[in-house]
């Protein structure tokens, strides 16, 4: 399998080619490669140029120096005493950059095992390569440069000390972890030296699809090849070199499919899977993921001794038909393989068994395991298998990620990921998933193929009331709520929410609204224009028009107001519908709610009244069928408004009024005494 998600061997530059024209020494411009998102680490002694090299070659903001780091700390850079410190800030911002997915460059001498160990570490934390970049000048040159610094005079020996520590250790940094070495010896070299930053394979961003993502084959060619006509790939069958089948697949315009991995053991035909995915990639019609059954299958071909289990042992049956050669392009096409993709402009993530959001786009041997195998609590359940841990409920990524490896009854989203392996070769079917449209397609396994250890489709089970996303939406997670917060919005860019602004909201929403699953929409709130200046008015059209004129706004539409009341209306089509699209299980049908999500009606049987009788003339419009939907949302304005004045004269104003009339007859008579007496 290529690396992680790599498509570089380990790299060691330790010299430039010199060329001599005359009698000067010119060195060939060498390009030192690494991935995009890399933890560089300088290293040289003491005035070698690493800083000046990191200006040149770096932004100012991907530069983290030992140097201002100790400034930071102690307001002076040569303080040897706050090197403590200093290194500490050091790593701290380091692993914020790489974090955010940001190449970071690490400018300090970094001379010695101990120095650089940390930083190999932090970079695989943040599962990214470290690069080493070694300025093996002569010490003369060092010393002299050294000579003209301010603050550089700590004598001779230091300079030695650095290049002796810098030339025991070159050797040994391909095994402190150091996935890449440049080494530049002169300063012809570092002149002539060029970054060239490249993407990791598993970065498409640039690939926009649309895709059609097809979960767990499993050697089920007829499934396949019909699921594939399904979504209108054009398939021919013609004659390899080989005699073997060889396919040319047309996909539907512009789209490319999508293969999550498991093409192989369990299924009836693991040959042809092979051959038509092959041939799908090879042609740009199609991407692949490896899957663990497909790993096993490359590791046992390439004479690796693996159990025979779990349908391998019919796989490998298979191949032995297969002509001579056949097992040779199968095992380099397996080994090619990326653990994952990153496709969309980072909107999608594609591997065989998800993947957390540290992760997308990384490169290191804990990401290769995780897209293969996900995580595991380290338990066994009763049949004997690994008890999988649910990363996908703590999942708050952007980036939707669409994975198989555990087959399910139905794919359902969760956190913007969703499972798409049916379990087709345990009788289930062969489900696709159409990206951007999120449409699902399936088809029907012909046969249950194998038995699967852990029964996936239990006989006479009923659906779960719950989808797992409602399921998971009843425990409020409170990290979702605490803490300063940005929130995206479509028309406003990103509004800041702040803990004393979260936390009473979240006591008002628990003790006043209704149930939030139906909050699936509040209307904006108008405030009034400003008080008009015309006598005997409170307010007048002149300064609403003056309002949006001023805003820039040149065209207003205006509509008749009722003396209505502002009510949402959610409807759904029956109970069973609320309970599908909402979580709602009660029996509810809809509700009723305010502008601010409280339930309209204190009485049930009113509101029930108003529901059904809207439903009634859904059914008579049409409006189910026409708009393809079992419920609707409606923003309206309730007629009278004695509908729920009535019931705030009665709870809140006839208290008001009583008082005020009880007081009435006691204040004028004070006024009127106040007005003798000559005070008014």
């Amino acid at each position: 399998m290529a690396c992680a998600t790599c498509p570089w061997a380990p790299t060691t530059l330790r010299s430039a080619r010199r060329l001599r024209w005359g009698s000067s020494p010119v060195a060939e411009a060498r390009t030192l490669k690494f991935p995009k998102l890399s933890l560089v680490v300088l290293i040289g002694a003491s005035g070698s140029g690493k800083s000046t090299f990191a200006r040149k070659h770096f932004l100012p903001t991907e530069i983290v120096s030992s140097d201002a780091c100790r400034a930071l700390v102690s307001d002076d850079e040569t303080s040897m005493d706050a090197s403590k410190d200093a290194f500490e800030v050091l790593h701290f911002i380091a692993g914020k950059r790489l974090a955010r997915g940001l190449l970071t460059v690490v400018d300090a001498t970094n001379v010695t095992a101990e120095a650089r160990a940390p930083l190999v570490a932090l970079a695989r934390e943040q599962h990214c390569l470290p690069v080493a970049i070694v300025l093996d000048l002569p010490e003369r040159v060092c010393q002299d440069r050294n000579a003209g610094r301010r603050g550089r005079d700590f004598g001779a020996h230091v300079v030695r000390n650095h290049v002796s520590q810098l030339r025991r250790s070159l050797r040994r940094l391909a095994k402190e972890g150091f996935r890449h070495v440049f080494v530049l010896e002169s300063q012809e070299e570092v002149d002539a030296a060029t970054i060239v930053r490249e993407k990791l394979w598993n970065d498409l961003r640039d690939d926009t699809g649309p895709f059609d993502l097809i979960g767990d084959v499993h050697g089920c060619f007829d499934e396949l090849h019909t699921l594939l006509s399904k979504l209108d790939y054009a398939i021919a069958t013609q004659t390899a070199e080989d005699g073997g089948a060889r396919f040319a697949v047309t996909p539907p315009a512009g789209r490319k499919a999508v293969f999550l991995g498991d093409l192989v053991d369990r299924g009836p035909n693991t040959p042809g899977v092979l051959r038509l995915v092959m041939d799908m990639c090879a042609s740009g019609a199609a991407l692949c993921v490896p899957g663990n059954h497909d790993m096993k299958l490359m590791r046992k071909l390439r004479g690796r001794d693996v159990q025979i289990t779990h349908g391998l042992a019919e796989a490998l049956a298979q191949l032995e038909r297969e002509p001579p050669g056949f097992k040779d392009r199968v095992t380099a096409f397996l080994d090619d393989l990326v653990s994952h993709y990153v496709l969309d402009g980072g909107r999608l993530v594609v591997a065989h068994a998800g993947l957390r959001e540290s992760m997308q786009g990384r490169g290191s041997g804990r990401v290769r395991d995780f897209a293969l195998y996900g995580e595991t609590t380290g338990e066994t359940d009763e049949y004997g298998l690994p008890v999988r841990y649910p990363w996908a409920a703590d999942y708050r990524g952007q980036a939707h990620v669409v994975y198989g490896h555990t087959p399910v009854p139905e794919p359902e989203w969760l956190n913007r990921t969703m499972c798409i392996d049916t379990g087709c070769v345990f009788g289930g079917r062969l489900t696709a998933l159409r990206w951007p449209e999120k449409d699902l397609v399936s088809v029907l396994a012909a046969a249950t193929y194998y038995e699967p250890a852990k029964p996936f489709l239990p006989e006479g089970a009923a659906a779960p009331a719950l989808s797992a996303q409602q399921a998971h939406d009843d425990v409020l997670d409170l990290e979702d709520v605490t803490g300063r917060r940005a929130v995206s919005t479509r028309l406003m860019s990103n509004v800041t929410l702040r803990e004393e602004q979260t936390l009473p909201a979240l006591e008002t929403m628990s003790r006043f609204a209704a149930n939030p699953k139906w909050l699936v929409y509040l209307p904006p709130t108008m405030s009034p224009s400003e008080t008009t200046s015309r006598e005997g008015l409170l307010e007048h059209p002149d300064q609403a028009f003056a309002y949006y004129r001023g805003q820039g706004v040149a065209q207003v539409v205006c509509e008749e107001k009722h003396m209505g009341s502002r009510a949402l209306l959610v409807v759904c089509r029956d109970a069973d519908a609320a309970r599908r699209r909402f979580g709602v299980t009660t029996g509810e049908a809809g509700v009723c709610l305010t502008r601010t999500g409280r339930r309209f009606f204190a009485d049930a049987a009113t509101e029930t009244s108003l529901l059904d009788r809207v439903r009634s003339a859904a059914d008579a419009a049409g409006l189910w069928a026409r708009f393809e939907t079992d419920w609707m949302c409606l923003d309206a304005e309730l007629m009278p408004w004695s509908a729920k004045a009535q019931d705030l004269l009665r709870t809140q104003y006839a208290a008001v009024g009583a008082a005020a009339r009880a007081g009435l007859v006691p204040s004028v008579e004070a006024l009127a005494s106040a007005a003798a007496r000559g005070v008014l």
